[in-house]
Parts: C-alpha cells; structure tokens; sequence
C-alpha cells in the first residue's frame, strides 16, 4: 500500500492505463494511508471514500483511460465542489455546498481524476499559515510542532505524507510556493493565466493564480498539464494548451546565466536558511550554468502588492465583512479595510509601480535566463504562532511582511516554483526558488526538474509517513 502512495502520479497513470493497477487498488491504497496519517497532520478536511470508490469501480469498467484515470485529488477548499461541501475556512461557509464546480474540477474530473475530498486552507486564503476556526491548524509533518505554512498547506502536507499524489492550490502571496518550502515538496505558481479562474470575483485578476504541487517537479508538470489551458469563461487565460507540460524535462543547462540572490536585496533571512541555500550554489555550477550575484530592483513592490490585495480583499470579502465582521479573523478585517481606506490615486500608482516591477524584471532576465533566491526567509515556526513577529533580528509589522521573498516575485507576474533543496540543523525542510522569464513556466520547470535530480533532497519522507 505505502509503496503505491509513494508512487510517482505518471507511473502510476502509466500502470493503471496498462491496467496493471486497478483504480480500485490506487484509491484503497490511498484511502489506508489516509486513515492511518491525517489524524496525526489534519491536512483533509472533507474525506469522501466510498464516494471515491465506487467512482474507482466504475472506472476501472470502463475500456477507454484519460490522462488521469483512476489518481485521486482532494481540492483546496476555497475551490467550489459541486454537491460537496466548501467552507473556505470560514465559520462564514461552513456548511455551504456549492452547486456548481470551479473550472479546473470540471477540467481534471474529465481528465479522470477521482474526488477523495478537500484539503484545509486558512480562513479565505488569507496568510501562510494553515488553520481556521472550522477545522483547526494542519501541521508540518517533518515536526508536528511547527508550521506547514499555506495557504494550500493542506495540500502540500496531503502530497507530502503519500496521501495524494500530487495537488491543487491557488498562490497569491505565497501560497503554493511557501508550503512547498516548508513540507518538502515543489509548489509553482505558474505565470498568470496559465491555469483558468472561473468562477471568480473579478475575472481581471492577475495577482491570484493557480497552480500545481507534487513531489517531484515531473508530477507538478503532469498535473499542470492537466489544469491549463484556455477557456473563453476566464478572460486573462493563456491560450496554449496544457499539453506542452508533458514534454520531457531533461535540458541542458551549459553556460546558461542565473542570478543569485541571497536575500533580494536586504530582506532579514534567517542565517538557517542561508546556510541550507549556499550549499545548492554547487550544484548550478555543476550542470554548467554560470552564476553571479545579483537580483532586480524591487522597489515599490510591497506598496504595490499591499495595495492591490488590499483592493481584491475589498472587492471579494467587504460584503462578508459588512454581515458577518463577528465571525472573521482580524487579520482578514485588517486586509479589508486596507482595501476600502484607498483612494483612486493609491491604487493608479500601484499600478503604475506594478507596470514598473514587471518591466525591471523583465529586463534583468534578458540578461539572466534565471533567477534563484530563497522561498521563505525563515524556517517552520510553531504552529500556534499566527505569523513570526521577527525574522533575523528584523521586526515584521503586519501579517505579510513575512512573505516578502515570495510575494516580491508575485507582483511581477513571472513564474516562480519552490523545489526541495535540503534541510536545516533541525531537520526542517528548506526550498529554494528559481523565477523564470514572463511566460516561460516550461524553463522554470526544467531548471527545477535538474537541480531536483541532482539535489535529491525530495527523497527524504516525513517521519510521520514511513
């Protein structure tokens, strides 16, 4: 059973396409290690096993196999599951049940994925640590003390433990890429557009994406391609299809430029975590690539990034405030009302700053083909701390600050993915981020896929898996 859980997602479509596996076999496997670890972690929320099953048995009848046929998912629970309920974390929706699915369910659902529930998430997606008032706090399953970070925490810890396969998640600030660090697995957030966003508040955004997790770069590839594509309902989605990601990912990477960047130009990291990414610096060179320091310049971006989430929490959650303020987190509040205190001025210049940031990275990765910078700028925290106070002896003045290394990339719009790169004294997990050129997710995954092969560090399990 842990040997299928453990399984890469494209073997196991592979052998249950040649039918040496059973989608009976793959789900029951799944469904043990379930039963056996999430107690322990509180990473899935809603469990649906028999509902999964019998979907297994009537896959398993059928002659014809999609790309997914027979692997199980549980989504993040902001994502809308027809007839299953969604709470978004929230005392808000904790017993809707939405009626229609979100896009990529319908998407992968009809690629053969199998339903086996919903992932936790904090409240709205809001912060990078992963616990609400429904459901409680999903922990790091390399120390069940700490942290698994979020907001798709609950996927990454999922993926992690062999409990899936691989996972869905949405990253705003950091949200793919941040639990990805902190449960030794690969987060991308792909470029905007690349995974379509339907049905969504304001169907403009470009802040908010969705993207893939797994445990190798391959599986997140896989996955990817599965969830992009166009669709005519969201506007902004890129029109090549997803099938470009099943290419293989073997590249060479001679002689090709990347910019390294210890800490994006004077954010306080954690000497932890310094330590663990020095190290990596070898293996670049090893695949031939020529490195140097240096990193884009990134003023502007946290009033810029501060100030258009504050204007998407406005728009998606002022109402929610207005009728049930009693029942937020007052971070959330606080975000909301960051939005609705802004005024047309602040949020043209945002833009314009945001314009600016996209432009200035653009033209630093004419020059380099990548740049690799830390994911987090410290390691797992206690699970009870909302968010670190301090990182390094710096202070941190809001709930976001933390999130800097991460949501500095974010407003570029560029693709960024967070690949296991070993561990701290501690035996916590560290990942290193690689960015890559606006709309080269293929580039940022092969890079990642050959420093993964090299590194090995996504080998290492969780003890609460073994």
């Amino acid at each position: 059973m842990n040997d299928i859980c453990f399984t890469p997602a494209r073997k196991l479509a592979e052998l249950l396409a040649k039918r040496k596996l059973s989608a009976v076999e793959v789900m029951r496997a799944f469904i043990a290690q379930i039963e056996r670890v999430n107690p322990k972690v509180n990473a899935i929320v809603t469990f649906l096993p028999e509902q999964a099953l019998k979907a297994a048995k009537d896959l398993d009848r059928k002659k014809q196999k999609p790309l997914l046929a027979g692997l199980p998912i549980a989504y993040k629970d902001l994502v809308a599951t027809k007839g299953i309920r969604t709470t978004q974390g929230s005392k808000v929706y904790e017993k809707a049940v939405p009626e229609q699915n979100h896009a990529i369910v319908d998407r992968l659902s009809a690629a053969g994925a199998i339903t086996l529930g919903k992932t936790n998430t904090p409240e709205f997606g809001a912060g990078s640590q992963t616990f609400n008032a429904v459901f409680g706090a999903t922990r790091n399953p390399y120390d069940l003390s700490k942290t698994c970070g979020g907001s798709s925490g609950g996927g990454a810890v999922a993926v992690a433990c062999g409990m899936l396969p691989f996972a869905d998640g949405s990253d705003l600030a950091a949200s793919l890429r941040n639990p990805g660090n902190y449960c030794n697995v690969v987060g991308l957030r792909p470029t905007p557009g690349r995974v379509p966003n339907w049905p969504a508040v304001n169907a403009w955004d470009t802040l908010s994406v969705l993207g893939p997790m797994a445990r190798t770069v391959s599986d997140a590839a896989f996955l990817l391609s599965a969830m992009a594509g166009p669709d005519p309902r969201a506007p902004t989605a890129i029109s090549e299809p997803g099938e470009i990601f099943r290419k293989n990912l073997n590249r060479k990477f001679s002689k090709t430029r990347i910019a390294w960047s210890r800490d994006l130009g004077g954010l306080p990291v954690e000497p932890a975590v310094t330590e663990v990414l020095e190290k990596q610096k070898s293996i670049f060179k090893k695949l031939g690539c020529l490195i140097e320091d240096a990193e884009p310049d990134f003023s502007g971006a946290t009033e810029a990034f501060e100030t258009l989430r504050g204007v998407g929490f406005a728009a998606k959650l002022g109402p929610v405030m207005r009728d049930h303020r009693n029942k937020l987190k007052g971070t959330v509040i606080w975000n909301v009302e960051q939005g609705q205190k802004l005024s047309g001025e602040q949020i043209a210049r945002a833009e314009s700053l945001r314009s600016a940031l996209f432009h200035r990275m653009r033209a630093f990765l004419e020059r380099y083909e990548f740049l690799v910078c830390p994911v987090n700028q410290l390691p797992p925290f206690p699970v009870e701390v909302e968010w670190p106070r301090e990182i390094a002896g710096a202070a941190m003045t809001n709930y976001l600050d933390w999130m800097k290394s991460c949501y500095y990339i974010t407003i570029t719009s560029h693709p960024a993915i967070s690949v296991p790169a070993g561990f701290t004294k501690e035996d916590l997990p560290v990942g290193i981020q690689i960015v890559g050129r606006y709309r080269d997710d293929l580039g940022v995954l092969q890079l990642a896929h050959a420093f993964e092969q090299a590194s090995e560090a996504w080998k290492h399990r969780p003890p609460v898996a073994q």
